[in-house]
């Protein structure tokens, strides 16, 4: 998880008279939630300074804090629960009062011994689907059945927000993904866990229309 270039210039502060207010600790909790969601940049040898420890992760408390509760980091750019992909970066709400709680409570450290297990940084990242691609620009009817493997962003502006959704003939709805903040410099294709079935006829939608371009990643489904 890369942080803001302006939190870099920021001076480390200390919290060492701060008084304890909070019953979370990076070894119980924060360490959990920073293996999961940053380490993958935030790391010795990775793409931004390490938080792999409490000594190096208190000095940012409040900043770690502020870039998560704005949504600015980490940089997986789509809203927990619309939609359900491989690899999912993003903080829930309840991990977004977590981080608030401990950092707002001196960042204490708590009991080592809770620590869970570094991250195996040597895992394979998850495979791009190849298939046949589809642009979306506001409404799409589609004139087949296909599995949906996976949405590109292709020209959505920075700081922009969209939904994707996609109408079945049944009038029953599916939500697809939910962009916030969008920042291109961090683009990334969204991969499902499962990929949703659109019969022909589904009407896939961006909302609000004129948000952004998205490319579906598709697998045509061949009537039996």
């Amino acid at each position: 998880m890369r942080w803001a270039r302006a939190i870099l210039l920021l001076p480390a502060f200390a919290l060492a008279h701060d008084p304890i207010s909070t019953k979370i600790t990076w070894g119980r909790e924060i360490s959990r939630l920073i293996y999961a969601h940053c380490a993958s940049c935030h790391r010795e040898g990775g793409t931004a300074f390490s938080l792999m420890t409490w000594r190096q992760a208190r000095p940012w408390a409040v900043a770690i804090k502020d870039e998560v509760l704005e949504r600015r980091m980490p940089p997986w750019g789509a809203v927990d629960g619309f939609g359900d992909f491989r690899d999912d970066e993003a903080l829930t709400e309840t991990d977004l009062q977590i981080v608030a709680a401990w950092a707002e409570g001196s960042a204490p450290e708590g009991d080592p011994v809770l620590l869970p297990p570094a991250p195996d940084f040597t895992k394979p990242a998850v495979p791009v689907p190849t298939g046949p691609e589809i642009l979306v620009d506001g409404r799409l009817e589609l004139k087949g059945a296909i599995r949906l493997l996976a949405i590109r962003p292709t020209q959505v502006p920075a700081g922009a927000s969209l939904q994707v959704t996609a109408r079945q003939p049944d009038g029953s709805v599916e939500p697809l993904l939910w962009l916030y903040n969008y920042q291109p410099r961090f683009t990334r294709t969204y991969v499902y866990r499962e990929p949703p079935a659109l019969p022909a006829g589904t009407v896939v939608e961006t909302s609000p229309a004129n948000a952004g371009t998205l490319a579906l990643i598709v697998e045509p489904v061949r009537p039996p």
